[in-house]
């Protein structure tokens, strides 16, 4: 199909055939959290985190069973108490995904998690109590085991010395603490190391971001911590991550809302999507709505995009709602459709096929959707039969 088209390298082949390319990967080390290689020119791989307790086992799978139909690569779990750190094993062993556990203050925990067979531990040394004297410790348990460490520096928990020296969680502060506790392990002949720089504010995660990258060749996981509600959360993340990917700096990333996390998943895969970084799916445009209106665009998109949840072909449909841009965009889509005054005319790769009264547009859609994949399919067959040698 002319809209299955993906990213090819840096190279993203937008629907209209036009290349757009971004900066060079940054070419990092690589290391694998289970079967998912993270840097090195790899894909960039989704994560999220369950937020159920992880002592409870059937509640924490249900979320990884559900972040992982959304997209997810990576699922984290938060190891806070021994209840938690005792359902390690059985979580492992059931989960789809690799699975990270992500250790505060205890630094004992690290070693169960490492026991439980987590595909990775993500430590945070700014509130892990006396994590320096437990690196080699942890080093030769993880190296062992060939367990990858993620060294989490956040903007909340920074490590209280560096707050003193820079009077706040500053990007050359976030930074400093995570190449100072990379070289803790590095000491050790250890650095199977992932690094994680984040703050709140999109502009400081960006520029910690790019130090680090500048000093060092270990992966980089990107994200706005506690980026807040749906709506600001997704946009500060996306400002940030979409600098740093164009820039070719990031290897993994996760999108931090208020919200499940399902809909993080979602964002994320998103937020490649728009760059060309992560194969497409179904895509809807639709117009924002002014007063030329006469349909309610809004609710139109809405059925739209109900009728179309997990459709698993890479359509782009535009809904449209007047005659200025309406016409254009559906021309441009796969499917389209221009609607006013009670009707609809449905748009089949540019071509008019038929006009339908508003009540049957999304009807029409999924009538016309089934059609267009069912003759790509055909004629893709008919190609290859007449490719063969």
């Amino acid at each position: 199909m002319a809209s299955d088209k993906i990213a090819t390298g840096r190279q993203r082949i937008s629907i209209s055939g036009i290349a757009e390319k971004l900066a060079p990967r940054r070419l990092s080390r690589q290391i694998m959290v289970g079967h998912v290689p993270i840097g090195g020119g790899a894909p960039i791989s989704v994560q999220t985190m369950t937020t159920c307790t992880t002592a409870d086992v059937d509640g924490t799978l249900q979320q990884i069973a559900e972040v992982t139909a959304a997209g997810c690569d990576i699922v984290r779990v938060a190891v806070p108490s021994q209840d938690d750190a005792d359902a390690l094993p059985s979580i492992v062993a059931r989960s789809p995904i690799p699975v990270i556990a992500d250790i505060h203050f205890q630094p004992r925990y690290v070693m169960a998690a490492i026991d439980a067979g987590c595909a990775a531990v993500r430590v945070n040394p700014g509130n892990i109590k006396r994590f320096d004297d437990r690196v080699s410790e942890i080093a030769r348990a993880a190296s062992a085991a060939q367990v990858p460490i993620r060294i989490g520096v956040n903007a909340g928990s920074l490590d209280a010395r560096l707050l003193a020296k820079y009077g706040a969680a500053t990007p050359e502060a976030l930074a400093e603490s995570a190449l100072w506790e990379s070289s803790l392990f590095e000491e050790h002949g250890f650095t199977n190391l992932k690094i994680a720089v984040k703050h709140h504010d999109p502009l400081i995660t960006v520029a910690a971001n790019r130090l680090v990258a500048r000093q060092c060749d270990y992966p980089l996981h990107l994200g706005v911590t506690e980026a807040g509600p749906v709506v600001q959360g997704a946009i500060k993340s996306s400002v940030a991550m979409g600098i740093l990917l164009a820039e070719g700096i990031g290897d993994t990333i996760r999108v931090s809302l208020s919200a499940s996390p399902v809909e993080q998943v979602k964002a994320a895969c998103q937020v490649l999507r728009s760059l060309g970084l992560r194969a497409p799916k179904l895509e809807i445009v639709s117009c924002p709505g002014c007063g030329r209106l006469q349909v309610d665009i809004h609710r139109l998109a809405a059925q739209v995009e109900a009728a179309f949840e997990g459709f698993p072909y890479p359509l782009r449909i535009a809904v449209m709602g007047c005659v200025v841009n309406g016409p254009g965009e559906a021309r441009e889509a796969d499917l389209g459709v221009s609607s006013g005054n009670g009707k609809g005319q449905i748009f089949v790769r540019g071509k008019v096929v038929k006009t339908v009264a508003e009540g049957q547009i999304v009807e029409a859609l999924l009538e016309e959707s089934l059609a267009l994949v069912n003759r790509d399919r055909i004629e893709s067959s008919r190609s290859s039969f007449h490719d063969y040698p």
